[in-house]
């Protein structure tokens, strides 16, 4: 299935260990769209730049989704994205692109599964420090306000989750 015609920003939130950034790379890659991943730019910054990173991975990554959003390109932003004011400016993103958005909140209902998936993950990003579970726990992640898509990975493969979410999408 490619993208749509009208470019689309899919923006992934979630909690560490969830399973968004696989999904999110699943469904970048089944649509054929830009993948834009927070932690990869956030990374790149330390290492080149050797400063402390705080916003600036969310703002270089509104710019590049800018670009590609203007030119029809669909961009799947994958970021755990727990505020308010974040998730309204990758709203405003798209639609000062004149695109579409559609918010892709990834959640792990099931406490214990979650904490053995944080606990026992690898970074896939060279260099990047995971959270640790107690990291998760206490972590700021604001409620969701606004009309959003969530998917439950507890029990569920990642292509179970992303067959949920293409479902989900398409109605």
């Amino acid at each position: 299935m490619p993208c749509a015609p009208t470019a689309m920003l899919y923006l992934f939130s979630g909690l560490p260990g969830s399973g968004k950034s696989t999904i999110a790379q699943m469904l970048s890659a089944h649509l054929g769209c830009l993948f834009l991943r927070i932690d990869t730019i956030e990374q790149t910054l330390r290492d080149l730049c050797a400063m402390k990173v705080e916003g600036e991975g969310y703002w270089m990554a509104y710019r590049i989704a800018s670009d590609n959003l203007s030119i029809g390109n669909s961009v799947v932003a994958d970021s755990c994205n727990p505020v308010a004011l974040t998730r309204l400016a990758w709203h405003d993103v798209a639609s000062k692109a004149g695109a579409s958005a559609v918010n892709v909140e990834v959640i792990c209902s099931d406490s214990v599964e979650h904490q053995k998936r944080v606990e026992t993950r690898r970074a896939v990003v060279p260099g990047l420090v995971l959270p640790t579970w107690q990291g998760v726990l206490d972590r700021a992640y604001d409620a969701w306000k606004s009309d959003r898509i969530v998917i439950d990975t507890a029990g569920s493969t990642a292509t179970q989750s992303v067959a949920e979410l293409q479902h989900k999408l398409n109605r």
